[in-house]
């Protein structure tokens, strides 16, 4: 007679954009390996201590009885303070669901089949163990924000601070996908970033777009020229060249 596999939804984040999902990509072969059949992949690139990323709610709605999450640590799943980190830990075992993440002992199969104080106990221990973990996750967060802002301090006092990155060609697809009438959350998800940077991006774009540049037509009529890269890409204009017209 074949075993039934166990269903497995595989949850992997990282907090930036500018960071890789690539690496806990072997979560998914490994859980593969161990004879789960895994269901769907969801991928997020959002910070652990916000409780509205997207592709988590996506994957709790998603849950059915029986099925197991796994991740590479728990702090994938939650950087959380400890009464929303249980909150959302809840939120999946009422959906009938578990977690599996390393570090952490799974003693649910053994609850399972355990009766009386045996089960009690084993319980007891099961939630201890978690809540010991999504509190570690917070204090290793509130951490590392902490001797981030203090490196920031330093760097801005030596006049070496000059803030994050911006990336071009993330912001003109940013736009462009919110131009096409994608959400928020949708557009994060098609162009690989995170809800922040999107909401940032479409926001500056909405202040440049405000303040357009207006070019007298022949006719005498007031012509709106576009700004942004990504506004001119849209228009059919060469955003590198001065004054580009339509190719």
């Amino acid at each position: 007679m074949t075993q039934q596999k166990h269903v497995a939804r595989v949850y992997l984040r990282v907090s930036t954009d500018e960071q890789d999902l690539q690496r806990q990509e072997a979560i998914v072969t490994d859980a593969k390996a161990a004879g789960y059949y895994v269901a769907a992949v969801y991928r997020e690139k959002a910070s652990g201590a916000r409780a509205d990323r997207p592709e988590l709610l996506r994957m709790v709605a998603d849950l059915q009885p029986g099925e197991v999450v796994i991740a590479e640590k728990i702090d994938r799943i939650s950087r959380l303070p400890l009464e929303q980190a249980e909150q959302l830990v809840q939120s999946i075992r009422a959906k009938g669901a578990r977690l599996a993440v390393p570090g952490i002992v799974d003693l649910s199969e053994l609850a399972a089949t355990a009766k009386g104080v045996s089960r009690v106990v084993l319980d007891s221990v099961q939630d201890m163990l978690l809540r010991v973990a999504l509190q570690m996750a917070r204090d290793d967060y509130e951490d590392r924000r902490e001797r981030q802002r203090q490196g920031i301090e330093l760097a801005k006092e030596a006049g070496r601070y000059t803030g994050r990155k911006a990336d071009p060609k993330l912001h003109d697809r940013i736009v462009a996908l919110r131009t096409g009438g994608h959400s928020i959350a949708g557009t994060a998800r098609l162009a690989g970033c995170g809800t922040t940077l999107v909401k940032t991006v479409w926001a500056q774009h909405r202040r440049q777009a405000g303040n357009s540049a207006v070019e007298i037509e022949p006719t005498g009529q007031r012509k709106i020229l576009p700004t942004s890269r990504a506004q001119m890409k849209l228009s059919g204009l060469n955003p590198h060249k001065r004054g580009g017209r339509p190719k």
